[in-house]
């Protein structure tokens, strides 16, 4: 029998948690979250690592010695649902569970205007400040006076992700790990209390070739050489916090089934979004159930397959308000086994050719790592 999905606890261990006991250990009241004993600091260096789970870390800690030696395995998080970048982002930059911040997947519905909207490349007619209404934890630390710095690549400024989920501080571009740690050093030597950078090479080195591929090692080994130097170069005291977006799981191809092949399955379905791992499926009026049963009938145990409303019902987005309530499809088909769902009909080539998948609710997915130490 297929077993119920692990949801995250929003108030808990959770990815949202990050910036603001960041904050905190500034001095930042008013800043809701998890207690987890970070000391009070003048300075906070926050590192996001996309796609590097905790089980992917914990099973290739021979290519990373600096995170090895600093590896809490009391200390883990869950990213929180979909484990896309999109919502992760949304719930490290407010504090708040995606069916607040509305970052709800990689591809979503405008309820507007009934198109689907990409979360990565976003809109340009979508207004990101209305998309998500939360000040994010950078603005906060505006309004007190506390100035940060977002460190990442140059494509990040100003695009719509980043204005609706890390609005707020300075931006300093950075395409290579070594200058994103001189700029983070540096920032914080010049008087900024926190720097946050940003790295995506292993993520990309997932998506590519897999987690398990030579790439991916190399990757994770570079990343953890820089790691090991920003700890050097960051000025005494400061609190270096190491965490990650979302996990990774390797598809092979053989291991998905393209609905172009099985196009009965979408009968009465208007819309596809989500990704491989977790499609948002948005269906014609109270076609919902239907399509949820004949899903669920079709893929058994190799998914979990829930309606709107039950997965709102059970908690997988967090809180939910009104607004945020059209932009989550009407029947969400997650991964639960070593599995997923494409329509090649529909996407982009280079979204079918990548290895390294994730959006789902498996341990492998959902856990992150959390690393603190005091410089």
């Amino acid at each position: 029998m297929i077993s119920d999905p692990v949801v995250p606890d929003y108030d808990g261990e959770v990815l949202g948690g990050v910036l603001p006991a960041a904050a905190r250990s500034l001095g930042l009241s008013g800043i809701a979250g998890p207690d987890w004993g970070v000391p009070a600091a003048d300075a906070v260096c926050v590192v996001l690592v996309d796609g590097l789970g905790q089980q992917l870390l914990t099973e290739s800690l021979e290519l990373a010695p600096f995170l090895a030696g600093h590896l809490d395995d009391d200390r883990v998080l869950r990213a929180g649902f979909p484990t896309t970048t999109a919502a992760s982002m949304g719930s490290f930059g407010t504090g708040r569970s995606p069916g607040q911040h509305g970052l709800v997947g990689y591809e979503v519905l405008d309820p507007s205007r009934d198109r689907l909207i990409n979360g990565l490349k976003w809109d340009p007619s979508v207004d990101p400040f209305t998309w998500q209404i939360y000040p994010t934890i950078f603005e906060k630390l505006d309004e007190a006076g506390i100035e940060s710095v977002r460190i990442g690549p140059a494509r990040f400024d100003g695009s719509g992700l980043t204005n609706a989920a890390l609005r707020g501080g300075s931006f300093i571009s950075a395409s290579k790990l070594s200058a994103a740690v001189d700029a983070a050093a540096d920032s914080l030597a010049d008087g900024a209390r926190l720097a946050y950078l940003y790295w995506g090479g292993v993520d990309y080195a997932g998506h590519t070739h897999g987690w398990q591929s030579r790439q991916w090692r190399e990757a994770l080994s570079l990343l953890d050489s820089g790691l090991a130097r920003l700890a050097r170069l960051v000025p005494a005291g400061t609190v270096l916090m190491i965490t990650a977006d979302h996990g990774m799981v390797d598809l092979p191809h053989s291991d998905r089934h393209d609905l172009a092949t099985t196009p009965e399955l979408l009968a009465g379905v208007r819309h596809i979004g989500g990704e491989t791992r977790c499609l948002q499926l948005y269906c014609e009026s109270d076609e919902g159930p239907e399509v949820a049963r004949r899903f669920a009938e079709r893929f058994g145990e190799l998914v979990w397959v829930r309606t709107r409303d039950e997965a709102i019902e059970q908690g997988w987005f967090g809180v939910v308000d009104d607004a945020v309530r059209p932009r989550i499809g009407d029947v969400l088909v997650a991964a639960a086994g070593q599995f997923g769902l494409v329509d090649s009909r529909v996407v982009d080539s280079k979204v079918l050719r990548l290895i390294g998948q994730h959006g789902s609710l498996t341990e492998a997915e959902q856990l992150i790592p959390l690393i603190t130490l005091q410089t």
